[in-house]
């Protein structure tokens, strides 16, 4: 695959399962406009850390447990199928159960950029299995450096995203921020099902 090509597939890749504009949405429900630009900025430092942690130490937890690609890109697959559902039917991406008491807790702590922000709303399973897979399927060292790259693309976009998401929540309103989610649900569940077929292809090989 080109470099640039690779570059580009691991963007999209990334940035439609760490999906911004839903997290925008949650942060405008969680704290205070003059909040937004501090928070933008840990929400997003947290999601580029925990990205280059998991790209760097995830070859070594699947050589730990004994787990192949084609069976992490099988599970993956079917991971990222669940999130897609969600997103393309309106649903809660990762379910949680919270009362209102929590949810007003939440947005008055300090750290609500790092929890619940950035994990798990915009880094949780879904993120964590796509960088791995990509991350094993880039074999060489320039696949890995276009990795890196796709990660940084990746953190710019999410802090740009968040710190506009005023702008952008007026832009495109509540029924084009829905819309938008489901068109990224879609994409997310293309991805998954080449992650699943070529996971399920290479067991059977």
């Amino acid at each position: 695959m080109h470099f640039l090509h690779f570059v580009l597939y691991n963007t999209i890749s990334l940035i439609t399962v760490l999906n911004p504009l839903a997290a925008a949405a949650v942060m405008l429900s969680l704290v205070e406009p003059e909040e937004v630009k501090s928070i933008s900025k840990a929400a997003s430092f947290t999601v580029f850390i925990a990205s280059i942690t998991t790209m760097l130490l995830g070859g070594i937890i699947l050589k730990l447990f004994g787990i192949d690609l084609p069976s992490m890109e099988a599970i993956g697959g079917v991971v990222l199928l669940i999130v897609s559902i969600n997103m393309i039917q309106g649903k809660e991406i990762i379910p949680t159960k919270h009362t209102a008491e929590e949810d007003s807790a939440a947005a008055h702590k300090d750290n609500v950029a790092i929890i619940p922000l950035a994990i798990p709303i915009i880094f949780g399973p879904g993120a964590i299995t796509t960088i791995i897979v990509l991350n094993t399927n880039a074999g060489l060292s320039t696949g890995k450096i276009a990795l890196f790259i796709s990660i940084i693309i990746s953190y710019i976009i999410i802090f740009l995203t968040l710190r506009y998401a005023r702008y952008i929540s007026n832009l495109l309103g509540i029924h084009g921020l829905k819309i938008a989610t489901r068109i990224i649900g879609i994409i997310i569940g293309a991805i998954a099902m080449k992650f699943l077929v070529e996971g399920v292809k290479g067991i059977w090989m």
